[in-house]
């Protein structure tokens, strides 16, 4: 059975025609589909406000695009997952689970983003990034290329996660941080600053790398501290004390 029907009312958008829905039970006004590909009569899905979902996305299971937001290209948003605000969903990026991305936050390419992940501010997430558990990446964070949050780790401020970078357990990383390459940040471990964390890196336990250190083929752990213009390297290990 039907769960929606179109209004009439058009608009143009982006070179398409798009049209606006109304719930079958109740008559409630939706958002805009620019077909009926892009969103299930099934489960409790649903499109709303000025959402406007076009191309070949899908919108499944009782998955909310709501506000201004888009779904674009072949995206899915699918589960419980919710797309509000300004927020944009396209390629062939997947929105899951509990997953929220809001505000004006960007998820694209072969990106994922699922459990309850949350995704918002201006945040990007891109390429083949994956976002998921209960990490969050917010303000203007961007995550690409291979990487991936996890855990309840966070990325915010203007920090970047990209190669194949992994953050996960508790960890944080934020301000104008990078974390690239191969490099981990697990843990209770925090990266800030203009840090940069690459290569082989592995920060790990409560250990702290900020300012403008770098952290390249080596290990910090324990409660370390790497600070200042400080350089750890050549599969150093560094477990407590400060290095400026």
């Amino acid at each position: 059975m039907k769960k929606y029907e179109f209004t009439g009312e058009e608009i143009q958008h982006d070179g398409r025609t798009l049209r606006r829905i109304r719930r079958l039970l109740g008559g409630e006004l939706g958002g805009f589909l620019e077909s009926e590909s892009n969103l299930t009569h099934e489960g409790n899905a649903w499109v709303s406000g000025n959402a406007k979902v076009f191309g070949n996305a899908w919108v499944s299971g009782n998955a909310k695009v709501s506000g201004n937001a888009w779904v674009s290209g072949n995206a899915e948003v699918s589960g419980n997952a919710w797309v509000s605000g300004n927020a944009w969903v396209s390629g062939n990026a997947k929105v899951s689970g509990n997953a929220e991305v809001s505000g004006n936050a960007w998820v694209s390419g072969n990106a994922w983003v699922s459990g309850n992940a949350k995704v918002f501010g201006n945040a990007k997430v891109f390429g083949n990034a994956k976002v998921f558990g209960n990490a969050k990446v917010s303000d203007d964070a961007e995550v690409s290329d291979d990487a991936k949050v996890s855990g309840n780790a966070e990325v915010f401020g203007n920090a970047w996660v990209s190669g194949t970078a992994k953050v996960f357990d508790d960890a944080k990383v934020s301000g104008n941080a990078e974390v690239f390459d191969d490099a981990w940040v697990s843990g209770n471990a925090e990266v800030f600053g203009t840090a940069k964390v690459f290569g082989t890196a592995k920060v790990f336990g409560t250990a702290k790398v900020f300012d403008d250190a770098k952290v390249f083929d080596a290990k910090v752990s324990g409660n370390a501290k790497v600070s200042g213009t400080a350089e750890v390297s050549n599969w150093e290990t560094v477990t407590k004390g400060e290095r400026k």
